[in-house]
């Protein structure tokens, strides 16, 4: 199984704000989200980045929207992709989520018949979670990566739930940037890939004193975890394992 990624919207950022010792010129940071197919389980999405959902509402996921102001990318939704695939939401039987935020779950209710997997984490603000773009029957209908049978996991990972009981996907844990955020490392790939979501926001980020401090660091949900996980990410590299971030600017191999 080898995940395809597209980029449902793009953020612009000083890059001073995402990378230490970066510019102060804006930077457009793309939301990734990915689509792939098990031989068995079928097809399935890797998060769902932005899409429509996340406009046209009040509260605090109002000014959430207001605030990052992302430009959704014409034929870059999830929905779109599927349609000029000859696919429909109802089409997909599985979802992988790294983490809750806005950006990985866009347009989730539509998948509430796929089997969902997510980390086992209570949604809320707290956690930067916004309750509105889930699923009315959360948690209840999603299987809890903690509850599945861990693996190990390539390249100096800790071992990681076997996502579909073949070994081809093990969800690995890398909290800090948000509870219980996960990575999700395909096996079956060669080299092996690690999709490691937010644990930068920049793939020069991973390099030893280019994350970014404050501001950025403020919303972590835990900045030492967040150290440690960008301290595996970055051995994972350095062993000869792909890496794949969703806000890297740059194109990679694994990109639509």
């Amino acid at each position: 199984m080898i995940p395809v990624f597209h980029t449902s919207a793009t953020v612009r950022a000083p890059e001073r704000l995402v990378l230490r010792g970066g510019r102060w010129a804006r930077v457009s940071l793309r939301v990734r989200w990915g689509l792939a197919e098990h031989p068995a389980a079928g097809l399935g999405l890797i998060d769902l980045g932005y899409g429509p959902a996340l406009f046209g509402r009040g509260g605090a996921l109002g000014i959430y929207a207001r605030v990052l102001r992302p430009r959704l990318l014409r034929g870059g939704a999830w929905q779109e992709v599927l349609a000029k695939k000859g696919a429909a939401p109802e089409d997909v039987s599985w979802v992988l989520l790294t983490h809750l935020h806005a950006d990985h779950v866009c347009g989730l209710p539509a998948l509430a018949h796929a089997r969902l997997f997510a980390p086992g984490v209570t949604p809320g603000l707290r956690h930067g979670v916004f309750p509105a773009l889930l699923p009315r029957d959360w948690p209840s209908c999603r299987t809890a990566y903690e509850s599945l049978p861990h693996l190990p996991a390539p390249l100096g990972l800790p071992e990681g739930a076997d996502v579909f009981g073949d070994g081809s996907c093990l969800a690995v844990p890398l909290p800090g940037h948000a509870a219980g955020q996960r990575g999700l490392v395909f096996t079956r790939c060669d080299p092996p890939l690690l999709y490691a979501a937010d644990v930068q926001w920049c793939a020069a980020g991973l390099a030893p004193g280019r994350a970014p401090g404050a501001p950025a660091m403020w919303i972590a949900d835990d900045r030492y975890a967040a150290g440690e996980s960008t301290r595996l990410v970055r051995r994972f590299a350095d062993g000869g394992g792909d890496v794949v971030l969703c806000h890297e600017p740059g194109k990679g191999t694994y990109d639509a």
